[in-house]
């Protein structure tokens, strides 16, 4: 069945790329209701659908845009979070332009959403079951989508760092994978785009507490790396959450080279501008055991 989270749940911090204290919350919501964010700071038409055509280019995060001009941006950790736990329905207040960063990864998102449970709806789910292969590029990078039994992510990236170099993972994205295996892996940069991010005005709320930093051969943070191929983790963690902007479960192979936050909005775009290359499934009960939420008890995750 439909999910919403049971009650209300709040998160503070800073703004990743504005350096401001951020407050967010989320909230309940019907059926067929999808996820929409509300900014609480401003009057008017502040309600914004988290969907891929509600996105404005942005080199550095996911930005949303309704039809008055009301943005939020950096919505990507929380749609994953959201996704992978299974939440299909919500309403997620903010006090500012921008979502709060937290540690960097979904971690801190998914704890609250399962410590405070999803709760079923009276309806069944729709999802979005891919019939051929959709391919984009951008430079050197390429994403595309083809027809799977369920949510699988194939991410590869290279960069000259030693410390990243070059990762490739595969993962199925059913039954819990995503908390066991991605949530926990914080956003990253190198060093030398931390000097232009900020000499640019941009990343003012950057720190070891919320990115990971390298410069050459070395991680720059305290604690070093979560993971050996915590890059490429978190890379898949950026997809997921971007392809939740669909609006529904992705049934389908995602397939990234070298990919980003534009590239796989682009994706979307070229999804749904051909009516071959998908169709709306509703699924049965004992299909939903496909979906990255299904099996989600507590008690089996508390370690994260």
């Amino acid at each position: 069945m439909q999910t919403t989270v049971r009650n209300a749940i709040r998160f503070s911090g800073v703004g990743l790329h504005s350096g401001a204290p951020a407050r967010m919350t989320i909230h309940p919501a019907g059926a067929h209701h999808g996820i929409w964010f509300r900014r609480t700071d401003l009057d008017g038409n502040t309600m914004i659908p988290a969907r891929h055509d509600a996105v404005e280019r942005s080199p550095l995060c996911t930005l949303l845009v309704n039809e008055a001009g009301v943005s939020v941006s950096t919505v990507e950790h929380v749609m994953a979070a959201l996704s992978g736990c299974g939440v299909l329905n919500a309403v997620v207040d903010v006090d500012g332009p921008e979502v709060p960063i937290l540690d960097g990864s979904a971690i801190e998102f998914v704890r609250a959403i399962l410590a405070t449970g999803v709760r079923r709806l009276d309806a069944p789910v729709h999802a979005i079951e891919v019939l051929r292969r959709v391919f984009v590029t951008d430079g050197s990078g390429s994403a595309e989508l083809t027809p799977a039994a369920e949510l699988e992510i194939d991410f590869s990236i290279e960069f000259p760092d030693a410390a990243i170099g070059r990762q490739h993972k595969v993962l199925r994205l059913s039954n819990g994978t995503f908390v066991r295996e991605l949530c926990d892996s914080r956003t990253f940069c190198r060093q030398s785009d931390v000097d232009a991010m900020r000499a640019a005005g941009k990343a003012l709320g950057g720190s070891y507490d919320n990115a990971v930093v390298v410069d050459g051969a070395k991680v720059l943070n305290p604690g070093g790396l979560r993971h050996a191929d915590e890059a490429v983790r978190h890379k898949m963690l950026d997809a997921m959450g971007d392809l939740a902007l669909a609006g529904a479960p992705i049934l389908g192979r995602y397939t990234g080279l070298k990919a980003g936050h534009a590239l796989t909005n682009k994706l979307l775009h070229a999804l749904f501008s051909d009516p071959l290359a998908y169709r709306i499934r509703t699924l049965k009960t004992e299909e939903c055991r496909i979906l990255p939420g299904a099996g989600l008890e507590r008690d089996r995750f508390a370690h994260v």
